[in-house]
């Protein structure tokens, strides 16, 4: 389970990264590298944002790892 919650945190972290990026330098990196308004573009937008639902899941439980 926690390889799976960082997976989805990565994604999520790749999301923020990219909206830095417009905001800070107008540069849309899903767009450039799929193209503006492909298949491919909508399906990693949606990807992240599943992923950011599912994080705000995952902030709202408690989360007891094991320390080795």
């Amino acid at each position: 389970m926690e390889t799976l919650q960082k997976s989805l945190l990565v994604i999520t972290i790749i999301g923020a990264v990219n909206w830095g990026l417009i905001g800070l330098l107008n540069i849309d990196l899903v767009a450039l590298l799929f193209g503006d308004n492909t298949l491919m573009t909508r399906i990693v937008y949606s990807l992240v944002g599943v992923c950011g639902i599912i994080n705000i899941g995952i902030l709202m439980t408690h989360l007891d790892y094991k320390k080795d």
